[in-house]
């Protein structure tokens, strides 16, 4: 706003004219004494116009501006205390012991994709080299916060077609280090199973991602790979997001908040997913 020549009234310099103005300073000639002040700060505390119309003018900018302030400092503190409540949070992981990557990826063969939602297990596969070739692999990471999560891709699909076709909880008492099979099985309660419509839409590397090499889309070999907490409960919202039945969305929420719960995870603050395929 210009305000240059406007005449003015200070609390203790009496009266006096604008003479120069920039975006956050104004200086003022109260007859030959040359004072500046930062603008528009010092108008309505210190410094009056003389012009209504200009002071009321002048007026709805300062409110604007006092309003912008607010909430950038509200921005600012709630920034804060989402950065207090992840650094309380990971440390809660470490006094509990829950590894940030404690969920598990598996990429099922035709014949498991026949048989998964009948059985609900899956198998980690065999130690294919080594002096313990041959004997089941341990997913050691996984523990009763863990969630297995079933993919899947066509033979002639890309990579970047991988599909989520479901996912689970792992038994109450599933420990990986100690399983003697090799099978991760599900829990009785929190088992999900997506519809061929639902799986195209809930593609795998729309979450994982690579710190190393956060755009690569590859999976390479194995039978399974760690999966990060956060993404999982992103996997269980965008769910929630694409059901339509009250009852499956009810069943997902709760899935989704028993999740929450065991992995130390603020339901209500779970980020946007920002996986390989939306770098």
């Amino acid at each position: 706003m210009n305000l240059l020549n406007e005449k003015v009234t200070h609390n203790v310099f009496g009266k006096g004219k604008i003479v120069n103005q920039d975006e956050s300073i104004i200086t003022i000639n109260f007859n030959e004494n040359i004072k500046k002040f930062v603008y528009p700060d010092a108008f309505g505390t210190f410094i009056s116009l003389k012009d209504k119309d200009t002071a009321e003018s002048l007026k709805k900018i300062i409110s604007k501006k006092e309003m912008e302030e607010k909430a950038l400092e509200k921005k600012r503190e709630e920034k804060k205390k989402q950065e207090a409540l992840e650094q309380q949070r990971i440390q809660q992981i470490k006094d509990h012991k829950i590894h940030e990557s404690s969920q598990i990826a598996f990429w099922l063969d035709e014949n498991e994709q026949q048989n998964i939602f009948t059985d609900w297990q899956v198998s980690t596969g065999k130690i294919q080299s080594g002096p313990n070739k041959g004997q089941p692999n341990r997913a050691a990471r996984l523990r009763p916060n863990s969630a297995a999560l079933l993919t899947a891709r066509g033979k002639n699909q890309a990579e970047t077609e991988r599909q989520i076709l479901g996912l689970y909880m792992v038994n109450e008492t599933f420990a990986g280090n100690l399983s003697e099979d090799g099978m991760v099985p599900a829990h009785a309660d929190f088992k999900i199973k997506l519809t061929d419509q639902e799986a195209e839409k809930m593609l795998f590397w729309n979450y994982y991602k690579s710190k190393n090499y956060p755009h690569r889309t590859t999976w390479n070999s194995g039978k399974y790979r760690y999966f990060d907490n956060v993404w999982t409960a992103q996997i269980l919202k965008d769910i929630i997001a694409l059901k339509t039945d009250e009852e499956e969305i009810k069943e997902i929420k709760n899935f989704l908040e028993y999740f929450s719960k065991m992995n130390l995870l603020d339901i209500d603050n779970i980020p946007e997913a920002c996986g390989a395929l939306k770098q």
